[in-house]
């Protein structure tokens, strides 16, 4: 086999052949496994904003790696939040793709007995809480509408983090979801052969756009609840989350803006009018499946992903004046948290998830991230409680239980 070639492989498991270093993304449809470096989206080092430009700087890289001998060249990698930040962004010396697969569990997350972790929020629980009152200000004063407002949760752990156990144990439980792991290592800098490897990793719920051909799909989340270990009070929480006034609001907000953005691309455009509700192990979501038809062939799933980066899902509404209350609120550099990881292919084809769910990971550190929506009816104490129901998909993952994880927190 061709080491530039690309494959179609239906039947091979390729979670057990990931390694650190390598690019995956597991999606309902299919599995995205890429190895190697064949070339990297360069940074545009005479403009401040890295996204401007971008679609037209992965369009180059393809057609460069298609003269220089890569039969079926594709992008991958992650966009970080900050515009200012680069992305992560290469073509695969080699690429394997199949169709969805049964995840095979192969690879075993120490116990949490086995390990031991040295756990902080930033900021930490009381200055969240405050963080969020100013955003509440911020909405009832008419400057925001919406604001979604995150922490970070730093752990040390005894020993050095199993990356492959973490992602196989991650698409286990996420099965409906999105399960990727991008390497943020950057190929390019003399010393990146000394540097440890540093991993971006995760299962997010939330589709931000794909696009076959024609034809593309964004699903907007926004709305929450997290969910019950009884049968009985978990359905109560779903029917809740349905009819909450505050979170219909919050929902409609984005799909509104996800519509707006898309329209000026696509001849036809399908936005349902009622949200419906879909589930993780852990969250309750409001959900909204917006599909349509492009007008151009030629428009990249990276075109009409920058377009709708960052949604009101994980930034605000209006955008701007949400992200600089953002950077004034939250004392912290989001990184690729609330960016977007995915795919993109010569024809334009590919798929690009919201980066939320997410942890990055430096040989024995594992940073967490989580954020929620801020609106006029928000409570700081609610919200708080969101975050920390969404730190439970990596830390479920790791073994570690809500419990142990609450009373380890230092402050």
């Amino acid at each position: 086999m061709n080491n530039t070639n690309q494959t179609i492989l239906l039947e091979k498991h390729l979670l057990a052949d990931y390694q650190p270093g390598d690019f995956f993304l597991a999606s309902p449809s299919n599995t995205v496994l890429g190895k190697g470096v064949f070339a990297q989206v360069p940074r545009d080092h005479t403009n401040d904003n890295q996204l401007k430009g971008l679609a037209n700087r992965i369009s180059d890289t393809l057609i460069n790696a298609k003269l220089a001998g890569h039969s079926k060249p594709i992008v991958v990698g992650a966009v970080p939040f900050d515009y200012q930040n680069s992305a992560q962004l290469i073509i695969p010396k080699h690429v394997e793709i199949s169709e969805s697969e049964n995840i095979p569990v192969e690879n075993e997350a120490p116990s949490a007995a086995e390990v031991s972790y040295r756990i902080k929020s930033v900021p930490s629980l009381e200055q969240y809480k405050q963080g969020v009152a100013k955003g509440i200000a911020q909405i009832k004063d008419g400057n925001l509408q919406k604001i979604v407002l995150s922490r970070s949760l730093h752990l040390m752990a005894s020993q050095q983090v199993n990356v492959p156990a973490l992602l196989s144990s991650l698409a286990q439980h996420n099965h409906q979801g999105y399960t990727f792991a991008v390497n943020l290592k950057d190929e390019g800098h003399k010393d990146s052969h000394h540097s440890p490897e540093r991993t971006l990793i995760g299962a997010s719920p939330e589709l931000l756009v794909s696009k076959a051909g024609p034809k593309i799909v964004a699903n907007p989340l926004a709305g929450s609840r997290p969910r019950s270990a009884d049968p009985v009070e978990d359905e109560r929480r779903a029917a809740e989350l349905l009819a909450s006034e505050k979170d219909l609001h919050e929902h409609a907000v984005v799909v509104q803006a996800v519509a707006e953005a898309l329209k000026p691309y696509c001849k036809t455009l399908e936005v349902p009018s009622q949200p419906s509700i879909m589930h993780t192990e852990t969250m309750w979501h409001l959900s909204t499946e917006i599909r349509g038809e492009i007008v151009n062939s030629s428009t990249s799933s990276f075109q009409l992903a920058s377009a709708l980066h960052p949604t009101p899902a994980v930034c605000g509404t209006p955008t701007e004046a949400a992200r600089e209350s953002i950077y004034e609120i939250e004392p912290f550099d989001r990184a690729f948290f609330t960016g977007m990881v995915g795919w993109c292919d010569e024809n334009g084809d590919g798929e690009w998830i919201v980066t939320i769910r997410c942890a990055e990971i430096e040989d024995c550190s594992i940073k967490l991230f989580a954020g929620a929506g801020v609106v006029g009816a928000s409570k700081p104490e609610e919200e708080l409680a969101e975050t920390s129901a969404k730190f439970r998909t990596v830390l479920k993952a790791m073994g570690i239980e809500e419990e142990r994880f609450i009373s380890n927190v230092e402050e």
